[in-house]
């Protein structure tokens, strides 16, 4: 009878509770009010069926808000992951776009964020969110774990390459005052070709938020290209990545990159 509603991906189903909560959203339920609160049209005629049903048992709008919310507090405490594309939408799929959660985990974060990417482009527009979030909680810490390519046929020294990325990336792509901790994979640096590169793309955000998604941060890849990624909001799997992460730094297999 509710699966409609618990099929919901978890934003679109707050957005639900908010507005039952506030009356935005009464009975007799209809399509066109209720697209409007679900920010889309597939997946509404259920909602619709399931709520009249929720009514037909003596629920208020507000009860059945409360009931959802009640469903919700019990999801949470197991770990589901919301779906994120980039690329053209799907009819029939509820789906999290790409640069907005991007921009929510990185906008949001209160006191820590380790984001990995392969590579980027317009880095003032990159990190701006970042940047800016960084400057306004004086508590936030950033860590970065970023690529640093030999282009093909490049015979500039490790040491030199290093000192290019890092000339260019404090003077023109960091646009912030404060600034995060840089790390980076030295075996891409390999004057006989890469032994390996730092390839993973994935964020986690206040020890709680993991997205691990197939998206650089670049336009093309935020905008454009078809990239799928899970967020998921689970401290164990937090703590479990940033373990990782902090294993390869403490092992010394990846290396600081210089803050001046």
């Amino acid at each position: 009878m509710t699966d409609a509603i618990i099929a919901l991906p978890a934003h679109v189903r707050r957005r639900l509770v908010g507005a039952l909560a506030s009356g935005l959203l009464a009975p007799p339920f209809s399509a066109t009010p209720l697209q409007s609160v679900l920010g889309t049209v597939e997946g509404s005629g259920g909602v619709v069926a399931a709520l009249e049903k929720l009514v037909a048992l003596g629920l208020s709008g507000q009860a059945i808000g409360a009931w959802i919310r009640s469903v919700e507090e019990m999801g949470s405490r197991q770990a589901r992951p919301d779906l994120v594309w980039s690329g053209p939408p799907v009819p029939g799929v509820h789906a999290r776009d790409t640069r907005r959660v991007y921009e929510e985990l990185l906008g949001s974060a209160s006191h820590s964020v380790w984001a990995s990417t392969y590579a980027y482009f317009d880095g003032p527009k990159a990190f701006e969110v970042l940047a800016r979030r960084m400057d306004a909680v004086a508590g936030l810490e950033v860590t970065l774990l970023l690529n640093i390519q030999r282009k093909r046929g490049d015979t500039t020294t490790p040491s030199d390459l290093v000192r290019r990325f890092a000339d260019r990336f404090w003077g023109q792509d960091w646009p912030g005052t404060r600034r995060p901790t840089v790390f980076f994979d030295p075996r891409a640096l390999a004057m006989d070709g890469p032994e390996g590169v730092l390839h993973a793309k994935a964020v986690v955000a206040d020890d709680e938020a993991v997205f691990v998604t197939s998206a650089n941060l670049t336009e093309a890849a935020l905008d454009r290209n078809i990239e799928m990624g899970l967020l998921v909001r689970d401290r164990a799997l937090a703590a479990s990545v940033l373990s990782h992460f902090r294993g390869l730094i403490e092992k010394k297999l990846l290396s600081p990159l210089p803050m001046e």
